[in-house]
């Protein structure tokens, strides 16, 4: 599908509530999928990824009912397995375009006795598995991949407790391990180099999972074995997603928006920070809490004047979904934006760093990249032009974004990837009043 993507018509104004968190409506199914009793979720995610984990935890046993689709999200109730454990589905469990789905569930089934295969979509397929099947074998697991990738068959059974220090920050490494060590003797503990995303280790012990974390060293672990209990979750707004209308607003003149009910969990809201260094005009009112998961209402206001910066590599697991949409602001701002420790970007749904450099040249922009940075300079005023998603639906997001501050119409083809984590993202942004 292609989408023409316009220039804004005038500034945007109003509020809106972006969807449910997707790494936390992922996480969501899959513990209440694990635990005994039945869970009530509300407003998760209603997206191809998140649909990707209801079907897989389904087919492992899971009983699941799933409201109809209202203004938030899914309202479902998930009966989990339990101590019974996942059952052996009779087929391969397609995980669609969702990394998240297949690494967690590695975490998942690698204590249970049972064998599955896990597959994707092209793009899922060129996406690295090692590295949550390499700790996960010396637990004691069985894989078998395809040189690293997708297809995967996992073989489960007993494992053994591991004191693992992962070479990357990614929560998904980090909650694959963790939850396999739910089914293993003695204490599973994983050390990072720099901060993840914690929402692991903020939604157990909701289940009933105690977690240790010691925030110094980056490291987190649990005492297994545990078993999970049903729980009632209500999941909040994305930052990722609000991060994309928010940086609509901070460079469409006379803009005005607030976002509601943002998660604001401090290890999600790096691109907060980057737009406030930029000089952007933010105000964040913390309101409560979803659960374990500060939420809030955060307003941005057209900023004139914004100016370059430095993203450092420690900075970038808070922001990494972002970076696409921090590149375009930067074509506003006066001087360089230099995004630093950028690889991972590399091994998203598409190479995002290279997609970044090619669609903001195509754009007009002046940008420079390297093996693990990137670089924009600006101000530039950007034309129309002819872009792919590649299916990436930041990508996308981020190129609609950028038609607001061009000469001329954006045409963007793979459109339908923004159905991965915000099928509504147009008609948001229409809302706002922009075209």
């Amino acid at each position: 599908m292609i989408f023409t993507a316009l220039p804004a018509s005038g500034p945007l104004t109003g509020t809106v509530r972006v969807p449910g968190d997707k790494s936390i409506s992922h996480r969501a199914v899959l513990f209440a999928a694990m635990a005994e009793g039945t869970s009530r979720l509300t407003g998760v995610l209603d997206s191809a990824d998140v649909r990707s984990t209801l079907a897989a935890v389904t087919a492992l046993g899971a009983e699941v009912e799933v409201g109809r689709p209202h203004g938030i999200g899914l309202d479902i109730t998930v009966t989990g397995w339990g101590v019974e454990g996942p059952h052996q589905p009779d087929f391969v469990i397609d995980c669609g375009n969702s990394g998240t789905t297949c690494r967690l569930l590695m975490g998942v089934l690698a204590p249970w006795p049972v064998t599955v295969t896990l597959d994707g979509d092209a793009s899922l397929r060129k996406r690295p598995m090692r590295r949550v099947t390499d700790p996960l074998t010396l637990m004691g697991a069985g894989f078998t991949t395809t040189d690293g990738h997708l297809p995967v068959t996992i073989e489960g059974g007993v494992l053994r407790a591991l004191r693992y220090e992962s070479p990357v920050a990614s929560a998904q490494v980090k909650t694959a391990i963790l939850l396999a060590g739910l089914g293993a003797e003695g204490v599973t503990t994983v050390i990072e180099p720099a901060p993840s995303r914690d929402h692991t280790e903020r939604l157990l012990p909701a289940f009933g999972v105690g977690v240790g974390c010691d925030h110094a060293t980056h490291s987190c672990w649990v005492d297994g074995p545990e078993e999970l209990a049903a729980r009632d979750v209500t999941i909040p707004a994305d930052p990722s997603s609000a991060a994309f209308i928010a940086g609509a607003a901070v460079i469409v003149p006379g803009s005005d928006v607030l976002l509601r009910d943002v998660a604001l969990n401090p290890t999600r809201t790096g691109f907060l920070r980057v737009l406030e260094r930029m000089g952007a005009r933010t105000e964040t009112l913390l309101e409560g809490a979803t659960g374990a998961e500060p939420t809030g209402v955060v307003e941005i206001t057209y900023t004139p004047g914004l100016h370059g910066t430095v993203v450092h590599a420690e900075e970038v697991p808070s922001l990494v979904d972002e970076v696409p949409l921090l590149a375009v602001v930067a074509c506003s701002a006066n001087g360089v934006t230099r995004f630093e420790g950028v690889s991972e970007l590399r091994v998203k749904e598409s190479d995002r760093l290279s997609a970044i450099a090619d669609g903001l040249t195509a754009l007009g922009a002046t940008v420079r990249t390297g093996d693990d940075w990137l670089e924009v300079e600006g101000p530039e005023r950007l034309h129309s032009a002819r872009l792919s998603s590649l299916g990436d639906h930041r990508l996308a997001m981020a190129w609609a974004v950028a038609a607001l501050q061009a000469d001329g119409p954006v045409e963007i083809e793979d459109w339908e990837a923004v159905d991965v984590s915000y099928p509504d993202f147009a008609r948001d942004l229409a809302s706002l009043a922009a075209r």
